[in-house]
């Protein structure tokens, strides 16, 4: 691969001016371009996923406010792991600073990295005493990271010892893989050196490089979509974004009133205190990935899947599905359990079938409708 001149890319890079959201600049700077919004319906955005005529970074659909019974499914979740979620975030923020010498330029990975970053950035400043600034930027799959973000942050004077990339949390290591190879082809295209690891909350497949725990319990921030983030949408990589642009975004001000953004992080920030962090686990990863791959592929035969994009194990991840896609079915392990209440509530406010599976590795999976097929003949 050819060596680009790192100082042309970095000048261009530092035109670029960085995207508040509802957060404060010192917690959190989004590395993304507001863009006109062109919604699609999620039904539509679906299929043309599903047909493959466009990719799902080029698509956004509009955010509706969430229902009064899931706000308060909201307030019940982070009152009950607010506490957990402060020892397990100065527990990363300790392993973080163990393999960061000097200061520390976290960049979580839009959008479910966010306020992970902003508590990791207040934990990392305020109890580690260490310098740190907190970008949150865009990785889409099956298209990288993006390099122009890349670019600012270097050309603003971080280094690249001192970056670290974090994300809520991992499943089938889809977005760990993605940005394994994206840095390595950034590193290789601008000389530099930096490091691919990623520190999550949760790796529930063992496909992280370093995380607090491998519990798959429920995430508070992973409940909500922008009004949780900083009112901004997730990535978005289409036509509107130039060469020298940094990736896209809407920013979602219609939802301003029911904006939690800064009263989550502050309640879980409150929680916090230095001595006081989880015990880190040590466990096989390979382990753990055996046992995901197994499940995923007894999903897929019991089901008849033949994709595996339209399996998402894990809470998380099973949320986000009811949150934004067109789901199937819901898969959780037992019904009427606390972490998985705000689940039902949703599969019953959308109508979809829930499925008990008693021995599944994980709390709940959800599962994407086939509409590509269903709209056949």
């Amino acid at each position: 691969m050819m060596v680009e001149d790192r100082s042309v890319t970095l000048h261009t890079a530092i035109f670029n001016t960085p995207l508040k959201g509802s957060y404060d600049a010192d917690d959190c700077l989004f590395l993304l371009k507001p863009i006109k919004a062109d919604y699609q319906t999620i039904d539509n955005k679906e299929k043309l996923i599903q047909s493959g005529q466009m990719h799902y970074s080029q698509m956004i659909h509009k955010e509706s406010p969430p229902t009064k019974e899931y706000t308060q499914l909201f307030y019940q979740m982070t009152a009950k792991y607010k506490s957990r979620l402060a020892r397990e975030i100065m527990t990363l923020a300790s392993l973080i600073c163990e393999a960061r010498t000097e200061e520390v330029t976290v960049l979580s990975l839009a959008r479910a990295g966010t306020p992970i970053g902003v508590l990791l950035q207040r934990a990392i400043s305020q109890y580690f005493q260490r310098k740190s600034t907190h970008y949150s930027i865009s990785i889409v799959r099956d298209r990288g990271i993006d390099n122009v973000a890349l670019d600012y942050v270097l050309a603003s004077g971080h280094t690249p010892e001192s970056i670290v990339f974090v994300d809520g949390w991992t499943a089938k290591g889809v977005i760990t893989r993605e940005l394994h190879q994206a840095i390595e082809g950034y590193n290789a295209a601008r000389n530099t050196n930096i490091s691919p690891q990623l520190f999550v909350v949760s790796d529930i497949g063992g496909t992280a490089d370093v995380q607090a725990t491998f519990d798959d319990y429920t995430i508070p921030s992973a409940l909500m979509n922008s009004t949780v983030s900083g009112l901004i949408s997730r990535s978005i990589l289409n036509e509107q974004i130039g060469p020298n642009d940094f990736h896209g975004c809407v920013r979602y001000q219609h939802l301003a009133e029911h904006d939690l953004s800064r009263w989550f992080v502050d309640e879980v920030f409150g929680e916090m205190q230095k001595s006081v962090r989880t015990e880190v686990v040590s466990e096989s990863k390979i382990k753990r990935r055996e046992r995901t791959e197994d499940f995923l592929r007894s999903i897929q035969v019991s089901y008849g899947i033949t994709d595996i994009n339209r399996i998402k194990p894990g809470i998380a991840e099973a949320t986000r599905v009811l949150l934004r896609r067109v789901p199937d079915k819901l898969l959780i392990r037992r019904r009427g359990d606390d972490g998985t209440l705000h689940l039902e509530r949703l599969a019953l406010e959308k109508s979809v079938d829930v499925i008990e599976v008693p021995d599944m590795p994980f709390g709940a999976c959800s599962l994407v409708k086939d509409v590509a097929n269903n709209n056949k003949g």
